[in-house]
């Protein structure tokens, strides 16, 4: 029997229709008794709003209901892969390996390596480290080497990341990526010990306590960076490309690395461009002739709900609208607004809440309504369903799928 993803694939054909995902990371909230509105009804959002009075309004849940997905798994779905199949599992680790354009083995571990602030009995006070600079990245990134020199079984690379962000590649033989997160995800605790997930990683874990002790030794007197947490342990997957399922020329706007790794994962170019939409919509007029299918990522939306500041999310949904007329002369086919995931202000983390969603094509049902919000999505024709079947929504309204049967 054949899963969406084969029956998506068998459909599509090629077409000259031009579609375009404006991912907005971590759109959606939540209301509570001490923010009684979410930040898309309290910002000013006058071109969102008139494109929801013409577009099929909805909502996604990027894995299943009542499941918090990270990023690599929220986005996996939005492309149509199934995030829960064991073939769609990629690890952070890669995606922020490929985000920074790094080269892996078949055989190397990579893992998300966040600088984060311990207090003196040892428990964690910020996971992100005061969200220090690239520029002080680069220099831990070195302390860090300089602490791994002559490591040899395994071999042992630390590359500098965005801001608190670096990633950690083990290479060697008989190495396995089922290892637990360092990171605890909390603060006030200590960090987790590296402790296997499998028996067959034991050895690999034996490896890897040395190596993260020689890492916090070199930062241990830093003010603010004195810690490292470790998560996503994985290897490089094999995924068929979104060019290879949809016929699609795929190309991926993103600022962030994890992003563009999770868009070269799935065969997408990978377009260097800035994190601002106003100037990323420049960089996708000067290659409008080149792809059929636009990626387009927002990542302060997310990031300001992790910080739990709605002002800050605000600013940036309200910066998002003002760039929004530059993109919508483009006259795409089919345009997509949604997120990967809701980052709730209140709650400062990823959360399993439904997903704003809005569709314009000429072909999708207009809802008429006047909002772009969690409670108009709510009420909206597309209704709420998973996340990896939206792919066959923009493939259908952009007049890129078959009939399926007689």
């Amino acid at each position: 029997m054949m899963d969406h993803l084969q029956l998506l694939s068998r459909l599509s054909r090629p077409a000259e229709s031009k579609i375009v995902l404006l991912v907005l990371d971590g759109v959606g909230d939540i209301k509570t008794l001490e923010q009684p509105s979410t930040a898309l009804e309290t910002a000013s959002l006058p071109n969102l709003d008139a494109l929801a009075k013409t577009s099929a309004l909805g909502r996604i849940v990027p894995v299943a209901q009542g499941i918090t997905p990270g990023s690599g798994p929220g986005h996996l779905a939005l492309f149509g892969y199934d995030p829960m199949k064991t073939e769609n599992d990629i690890g952070r680790g890669v995606l922020e390996a490929l985000g920074l354009e790094l080269e892996l083995g078949p055989d190397e571990v990579a893992a998300r390596g966040n600088f984060a602030t311990a207090d003196s009995a040892g428990n964690l006070t910020d996971r992100r480290a005061g969200r220090i600079s690239n520029e002080e990245n680069r220099r831990l990134c070195a302390l860090l080497r300089e602490a791994l020199a002559g490591q040899t079984d395994p071999e042992v690379r630390v590359e500098s990341g965005e801001g608190y962000r670096f990633v950690l590649l083990l290479d060697g033989d008989g190495l396995s990526a089922a290892l637990h997160n360092t990171d605890p995800q909390a603060i006030g605790v200590p960090p987790r010990a590296p402790s296997a997930r499998l028996p067959e990683a034991e050895a690999t874990r034996a490896k890897l306590v040395p190596i993260l002790e020689r890492m916090e030794q070199a930062i241990a007197n830093e003010p603010r960076a004195n810690r490292v947490l470790l998560r996503g342990f994985s290897k490089l997957p094999a995924l068929p490309s979104m060019e290879q399922l949809y016929k699609l020329r795929c190309g991926a706007f993103a600022g962030y690395p994890l992003y563009r790794g999770v868009a070269k994962a799935c065969g997408m170019e990978v377009v260097p461009c800035s994190k601002s939409l106003a100037e990323m919509v420049d960089v996708v007029r000067d290659h409008w002739d080149r792809f059929d299918y636009f990626f387009l990522h927002i990542k302060g939306t997310d990031a300001a709900g992790e910080d739990g500041d709605l002002g800050a999310k605000v600013a940036v949904l309200e910066e998002v609208d003002e760039a929004l007329p530059a993109l919508l002369a483009l006259e795409p086919d089919v345009l997509a607004v949604t997120g990967d995931h809701s980052t709730p202000v209140p709650m400062k983390l990823h959360s399993w809440h439904p997903v704003p969603l809005m569709i314009r094509s000429d072909h999708c049902f207009v809802d008429g309504r006047s909002q772009f919000t969690e409670g108009a999505t709510r009420r909206g024709h597309l209704g709420t369903f998973a996340s990896r079947e939206l792919m066959g929504l923009l493939l259908a309204n952009a007049g890129r799928l078959a009939k399926y049967g007689a």
